[in-house]
């Protein structure tokens, strides 16, 4: 059944539907094959890093069960599945390429075209080897090379059958949140080295961006989750530049460098105090600034922002591990986030899909050489539990995904080049510092016994898949 949508609108042709996960919270076999440490792995097993103690060890046994998963995807009926290559399975430390990983992902690539699924490949999704950590990470401007090598690597065993390429997935989160914030791995609460992260990452992808199209690698891009900053008081001044600090520390400097060749001038100026200056060499910015063929969009909520500090007992609308707080928030004394008195979902994130629609109009209307959008992340989370009949009615993801992919369409309709939709996420999974308290995704997960159950999402998302391909132009 189609979604509730105007009589006149048709998905546009070619339209992707697909789900996404990463390597590091959904394969476990942590320690097999020749794989070590990530920085998760290491992350993981510091106590009070991660709720329960969990840890990736095992995660959803995808590396052992990836034929059943993948047949998963075709009961979704996925037109493609958007996954992460872990390097610390590929090239663990410095040395040779550990054949036995990437002969995983060679056999994954292999049973989805099989199914006739397209691969969706992210090379880096938070997993940074924990021997290139203790190297200085991605603090050291050295790393972007090393991460080169390992991008050489992943195009040589898989470049004959890989047409699509995603360099970075959320580079704020692998930078900021994990080397100035602390609550992502590898824990840092160090500025300055977030910022030279941030900066490194950049390059790392401008890097791989070059040398992939020189070895003639198809549509190459980069995933960036990006919010709208909302003032919480617009009348008020302090709120305004809150928002605009927020804007620029969280959308633009990620999204300016690639596009534009440049970072924001006020950006600059907010961290000017941690010589930012410093970390850009000479032909930087040009490494950074390659054409780019798509440019994936996550997003699960907006970030109602304030620059005064919060009343005592008033309700935070985000979980504090989301967001930066007044401890690494640079340029910023204060930043919190006052509740807008919206639902929420189990994670404690607003829900306003026209919060999404908002984005994609504005990121085409700001950017006028913006390449085609690809909505790779969106999605909620929620208490679910397995019913009586052994199904897994989970009714808020079902509205959460039908009211946001109407403003998807809606999105469309005022002009956004919206090429396809990948539901965060295939199935429940390690989630990050939640560890395995949040569930995602369309497919259930029983963690002790690592049974799949197709929730009423999953195939509600299939249905308005199958739908809008009988409707296409």
């Amino acid at each position: 059944m189609a979604l509730d949508l105007p009589d006149d609108f048709t998905w546009p042709s070619g339209f992707l539907w697909g789900a996404a996960t990463a390597a590091a919270q959904v394969e476990g076999a942590a320690h097999e094959d020749g794989k070590l440490d990530s920085i998760w792995d290491h992350f993981a097993r510091i106590p009070g890093n991660v709720a329960h103690g969990d840890t990736p060890e095992k995660a959803v046994d995808h590396y052992h069960r990836m034929p059943q998963d993948v047949r998963l995807m075709t009961e979704l009926g996925l037109d493609s599945y958007r996954f992460s290559v872990s390097w610390a399975r590929v090239k663990p430390a410095d040395g040779p390429v550990n054949r036995a990983g990437l002969d995983f992902y060679s056999r994954l690539v292999d049973e989805l075209l099989e199914h006739g699924i397209l691969p969706w490949l992210t090379l880096y999704h938070w997993d940074l080897p924990q021997a290139v950590e203790e190297t200085g990470g991605w603090a050291n401007r050295d790393t972007a090379h090393r991460f080169l090598d390992y991008t050489i690597a992943v195009h040589e065993a898989l470049g004959d059958r890989v047409d699509h390429w995603t360099t970075f997935n959320e580079p704020l989160c692998s930078s900021l949140i994990g080397y100035a914030g602390g609550e992502h791995a590898p824990g840092r609460q160090e500025p300055r080295a977030g910022l030279a992260a941030l900066h490194h990452q950049h390059l790392a992808h401008g890097l791989a961006v070059q040398e992939l199209r020189a070895r003639g690698a198809g549509q190459l891009g980069i995933t960036l989750n990006l919010t709208n900053a909302v003032p919480n008081d617009p009348s008020d001044p302090v709120d305004l530049d809150a928002a605009r600090r927020l804007d620029a520390l969280w959308n633009r400097a990620y999204l300016e460098p690639i596009l534009l060749g440049a970072y924001p001038a006020d950006f600059l100026e907010d961290v000017s105090a941690h010589r930012f200056d410093e970390l850009v060499h000479d032909g930087d910015l040009q490494t950074i600034h390659q054409p780019i063929d798509f440019l994936g969009v996550n997003h699960y909520h907006d970030d109602n922002v304030s620059g005064h500090p919060l009343p005592a007992g008033h309700p935070r609308g985000l979980a504090p591990t989301d967001k930066p707080t007044s401890s690494w928030f640079v340029g910023s004394e204060f930043l919190t986030t006052p509740s807008r008195h919206l639902p929420q979902t189990a994670m404690g994130w607003e829900i306003n899909p026209d919060g999404l629609r908002h984005l994609l109009v504005r990121l085409g209307r700001e950017y006028p050489q913006l390449p085609p959008l690809y909505i790779t992340e969106n999605g909620s989370a929620w208490d679910d539990v397995v019913a009586p009949d052994g199904a897994v009615h989970d009714v808020e993801r079902v509205a959460f995904l039908e009211d946001h992919l109407r403003a998807v369409a809606q999105a469309i309709v005022e002009g956004a080049d919206v090429r396809g939709y990948f539901a965060w996420s295939l199935m429940d999974n390690f989630e990050w510092a939640w560890g395995y308290e949040k569930r995602f995704g369309v497919v259930y997960v029983d963690y002790e016994t690592q049974e799949r159950i197709v929730k009423d999402s999953g195939r509600r998302f299939a249905e308005v898949a199958a739908a809008a391909r009988t409707l296409a132009p």
